[in-house]
């Protein structure tokens, strides 16, 4: 509006009359036009976003959702459909009657015209990142980035840990005031505290796990006062949702239940699960490299330890799901076994991991034989066994 007080109609239509409508009926009738085929072009697209979730949902598994749902790109192009619509009404109502004719902004309607334009462009590009993003090895991949990047920082945060905290089983324990997924906490703002304060901290619940209300949440070596446990209670991110970024073991269970989906009777689709046991065996690899505790520490001083699911654990949880599920399926089951043997090699001369890969793939050969019955499938087994060295 600012523009075309200046004169920049006019100005168009001295040196670039092609550009201008000059017509009111016309520009009422283009407006008209543009505003319809947006709505159509937007209601369109997300029903299309609908579709394809269900179908995420059904496929593969109700927990990606949440990761399909942020992805800022559908957000980026629903903004551009909306305010293209909405600058389109805009303009059309600034077109006024003068008399017999009407007064139209030429460079408004020119305008537009071209937001127009440059939606169709986004739901060009919609439809082709939609279609990429559906796709399983994309939504995989997406997963592994993410865990990935959380374990790369943890293990960055351990490489100068001192371990040199003391035995907190005689600590003062603090409960949760609300309930919620416990996420993530302010590690500088917990150390500040313990500096502060001159005590010590054991974070207790594990992250990802649901905390109750009423449940211990911390423990400090030092009696604290009411008003500093609500302070330190506030650094504590309790939510509702669960996020790969900010909790690895997330990663671990949403790329095993796309394996326990795809081998499910009503989806039957070995291929996404031997894809899927590929990207869970790095994430393995990468959690092998990680201690069971974490430490929050400060010029060689330990102050905060914070529990983490321990290995053993972990790969009993993963291990449980896929031999329900995969244990029918020769090929399946041979890749697991290659899998565990990989994850041997990698830790060759640790013995603890060497006996906990080896006890998982002794129960996911034990299970297999009791649900196959081809002899050649037997005969397959026994070499597997075999080279994970579990007879004799």
């Amino acid at each position: 509006m600012y523009l075309e007080r200046s004169g920049i109609s006019d100005y168009l239509v001295e040196h670039a009359p092609l550009l201008v409508v000059n017509s009111g009926d016309t520009a009422l009738t283009i407006l008209s036009a543009c505003i319809t085929g947006l709505i159509s072009m937007m209601v369109f697209s997300f029903s299309m976003v609908m579709v394809l979730l269900n179908q995420a949902a059904s496929d593969y598994s109700p927990r990606l959702l949440p990761g399909l749902i942020s992805d800022h790109r559908h957000q980026i192009i629903l903004g551009i459909y909306i305010s293209s619509i909405l600058y389109c009404i805009f303009i059309l109502f600034s077109i006024q009657p003068t008399g017999d004719k009407y007064q139209v902004p030429g460079f408004s309607v020119l305008l537009g015209i071209l937001l127009t334009v440059i939606s169709i462009y986004a739901f060009i590009y919609f439809i082709h990142n939609i279609s990429e993003t559906i796709q399983i090895t994309n939504i995989l991949e997406k997963i592994f980035l993410n865990a990935q990047k959380r374990l790369s920082f943890l293990l960055e945060q351990e490489k100068s840990m001192p371990r040199n905290f003391p035995v907190s089983d005689d600590w003062f324990e603090y409960r949760s005031k609300k309930s919620g997924y416990f996420q993530d906490f302010s590690r500088n703002d917990l150390l500040l505290f313990c500096k502060k304060n001159k005590t010590f901290l054991e974070v207790l619940p594990v992250k990802g796990t649901f905390v109750l209300k009423g449940l211990p949440v911390f423990r400090s070596k030092e009696k604290l006062s009411d008003e500093a446990v609500n302070g330190l209670l506030s650094n504590f991110h309790l939510s509702r949702k669960e996020l790969v970024t900010s909790n690895y073991v997330l990663a671990f269970k949403q790329i095993t239940e796309v394996i326990v989906k795809a081998m499910s009777p009503g989806i039957n689709d070995p291929g996404t699960a031997l894809n899927s046991i590929d990207y869970l065996s790095e994430l393995i690899r990468l959690r092998m490299l990680k201690s069971d505790e974490s430490f929050i520490s400060d010029s060689g001083q330990d102050y905060v330890r914070v529990r983490s699911v321990t290995f053993e654990e972990l790969l009993y949880q993963i291990n449980a799901s896929l031999r329900k599920y995969c244990s029918d399926d020769i090929v399946v089951v041979q890749k697991l076994a290659y899998m565990f043997l990989a994850l041997k090699v990698q830790v060759a001369f640790d013995p603890f991991y060497h006996q906990v890969l080896k006890k998982e793939a002794e129960i996911l050969l034990t299970e297999a034989r009791t649900n196959l019955r081809n002899e050649a499938d037997l005969d397959t087994l026994d070499i597997l066994a075999k080279k994970l060295d579990l007879q004799g």
